[in-house]
């Protein structure tokens, strides 16, 4: 086992030279011969900087010591196997490596998770993705006809990312992320799991970090993985409401439901959304603030009685004209019911319809998950495993509980570097309690094959991804167990059957 990379060049370049010394050297108070003199925070630093080896990203130790100490192997074989015995649920899955100088590897495939881990070891790629069960194993896909070769069984997949909701997202864009935002995902996460697990019957869905600024969903019940495309395609459309072929605009909403018309699914849908609505969308990102937003808030209450009593543009927050229009909604009402008006006024009534439907609009074109519709439809679409490190961040992309979603911060998911370094201490730690034990333990893991890479990779339980990797294993046993019943059932049933 590598204790971790050694600067191979062993120099300093001349820039990060330069900031040294400028932090060492710019107060002219100091002396340069006390050996004593306190170093500020910024030098120490700077200093550390130079003494990290897991500092670089892009050095190739990092993500060899993660897929070598770190990364559950064995966790992602039975999540994908679903079964403790390897089955083709898992040889015939394609894996895709992405490799440091960004060369892309397909149809790859393998007979366990030793064989798995070793070959990501040995290519080191910044990222792996995880396909559908085809036919036979990818990598056998040349030796036999092309028609042949054919995906099979594939998780139902569906992919979230916050550029989508650039729109409609003030504190943040493009690959910017912070805990305001983070809540239009816990929105669509919510929304979500009422849809699938209400509507479709789902259970074992998997809710993923994506590394960045955005979530993905793995479902693997036995029907989510026979679903064709075809019938991929409807869910994603049952699911999908926005019109416009997903074109974002901040000057038209992108739901138009009146009445009747409304499924009773979406319905629901803004009803899960409406608490949430007024703190991210008003307050948070006061989407309706500026001249601009204003105009374009009056602008939806076209034809609508109140309309010219809205408040005039004074620059008012989202909240106050949202305020406005719910009083003169409740005015209205009130006129509606009242005793003088015994009458019955359908003109009133059919406004005030009117006005619940742009409401609900309004809520479902700034709250409802916006899916990125082509991930989902297709059998043969990949999407990056559960444990990956995104290059771009370090962040593993760890799972996230959907009833805690909302407490989920992106900025306090582990770093790859920050693991390393907790496996360093660790490391150390051990060492001074027990070094002839760690001696020995370390030349066994070295000289032990197969067996020595199994042991090294339970060290994440050492690290701070420990409970998100505990949280995986509860989904899996629970999958195991639920597929365990299912044939169970099924030969009793056969049994009955015979006798």
């Amino acid at each position: 086992m590598e204790d971790g990379p050694s600067r191979i060049d062993g120099e300093i370049g001349e820039q990060e030279k330069n900031e040294l010394a400028k932090v060492l050297f710019e107060d002219d108070s100091m002396e340069m011969d006390n050996d004593d003199a306190p170093l500020d925070i910024q030098a120490c630093r700077m200093l550390s900087k130079f003494d990290d080896p897991w500092e670089n990203l892009k050095d190739p130790h990092v993500m060899i010591n993660f897929y070598k100490n770190i990364f559950p192997w064995k966790l992602l074989f039975l999540w994908l196997n679903q079964d403790h015995a390897p089955n083709y649920h898992f040889a015939n899955r394609e894996f895709a490596v992405t490799l440091q100088n960004d060369a892309y590897l397909r149809y790859n495939s393998y007979s366990n998770y030793l064989d798995l881990q070793k070959d990501m070891i040995r290519l080191n790629p910044s990222r792996f993705e995880i396909g559908a069960v085809y036919s036979v194993p990818p990598r056998d896909k040349k030796s036999i006809p092309k028609s042949a070769f054919r995906p099979i069984l594939r998780e139902l997949v569906f992919d979230i990312d916050l550029t989508d909701y650039d729109d409609i997202r003030r504190c943040c864009n493009d690959k910017k992320i912070c805990r305001k935002c983070w809540k239009f995902i816990s929105i669509a996460v919510k929304v979500l799991e009422k849809r699938l697990r209400t509507d479709f019957g789902f259970r074992q869905l998997l809710w993923v970090y994506s590394g960045r600024r955005g979530i993905h969903c793995w479902i693997s019940d036995e029907e989510a993985l026979k679903l064709s495309d075809d019938q991929r395609r409807c869910i994603v459309n049952y699911l999908d409401i926005f019109r416009g072929g997903g074109q974002a605009s901040r000057s038209s909403l992108r739901v138009d439901f009146k009445g009747s018309s409304i499924h009773s699914s979406i319905k629901d849908s803004a009803e899960i959304a409406k608490p949430w609505f007024e703190e991210v969308a008003l307050k948070d990102q006061d989407v309706f603030k500026g001249e601009d937003g204003w105009k374009f808030f009056k602008s939806l209450w076209d034809g609508i009685e109140f309309q010219s009593k809205l408040s005039k543009f004074d620059d008012s927050p989202s909240i106050k004209q949202w305020e406005d229009v719910i009083n003169q909604e409740s005015k209205l009402s009130r006129s509606t019911n009242s005793i003088t008006n015994a009458i019955p006024n359908p003109k009133l009534s059919k406004q005030l319809n009117q006005i619940n439907d742009i409401k609900r609009n309004i809520i479902l074109h700034y709250t409802y998950p916006r899916i990125d519709l082509e991930v989902s439809k297709h059998m043969n679409h990949l999407l990056k495993s559960p444990f990956c490190v995104h290059p771009g961040t370090g962040k593993v992309c760890i799972p996230v509980d959907p009833e805690k979603v909302q407490e989920f911060d992106p900025e306090s998911v582990p770093d790859v570097r920050d693991l390393l370094r907790e496996l360093d201490r660790q490391k150390t730690k051990s060492q001074n309690a027990n070094p002839v034990e760690e001696s020995n333990k370390e030349n066994s893991n070295l000289n032990g094959g197969e067996s020595g890479i199994d042991d090294l990779t339970k060290a994440w339980s050492k690290t701070s991804l420990k409970p998100y990797v505990e949280y995986f294993e509860k989904h899996v046993t629970d999958i195991i167990k639920h597929k365990m019943k299912m044939k169970k059932d099924s030969q009793n049933q056969t049994n009955s059957m015979e006798f």
